[in-house]
């Protein structure tokens, strides 16, 4: 470019030359100022949300989380623990019971007489059996296993053993 290019414009073109210029640097100004008073907005805010109220950091806030999940964490595992033992135990409490009512002699009445199953989950337990007559009665019980017995059982005393099972 010629150095005396200047020289050649009219003066009415350099000064609108120039107050385009400094409207320009103005209006850059203004925009940096709303700029610096906007960070410093946002700066305030994040270091009010970095300490939090009443002194409490966001780091100190994260850490008590995580001590808190840590804690939860410990307790879930000790409530599953705990829960296996339950079902342990309950595999091993009655659970199943089975009842039939029959007349063991012909001279009575009604079924006094009855036999009942008492199981656990496994099917393990005890029949009971009690035979009502007028001149006496008898009670019986006999061991139950995974549903059998190593004694020889009536028909009622395997129906009760049945229905126990089938609950």
């Amino acid at each position: 470019m010629n150095p005396g290019f200047l020289n050649d414009l009219p003066n009415t073109t350099i000064t609108s030359f120039l107050f385009l210029l400094l409207a320009l640097s103005a209006v850059l100004l203004l925009l940096v100022v709303v700029l610096w008073l906007r960070l410093s907005a946002l700066t305030r805010r994040y270091n009010a949300f970095m300490t939090g109220n009443n002194a409490a950091s966001l780091e100190g806030l994260l850490e008590e989380t995580l001590s808190r999940a840590r804690e939860q964490s410990e307790a879930l595992r000790d409530l599953r623990f705990a829960l296996r033992q339950l079902e342990t135990m309950q595999k091993r409490t009655v659970q199943r019971i089975g009842i039939v009512r029959f007349n063991a002699f012909p001279d009575t009445g009604s079924d006094l007489s009855f036999a009942v199953a008492i199981l656990d989950g496994h099917g393990d337990g005890v029949v009971l059996s009690s035979l009502y007559g007028r001149e006496e009665s008898r009670v019986y019980a006999k061991p139950v296993r995974g549903g059998r017995s190593t004694y020889h059982l009536t028909q009622e005393e395997e129906k009760a053993i049945a229905q126990a099972l089938a609950r």
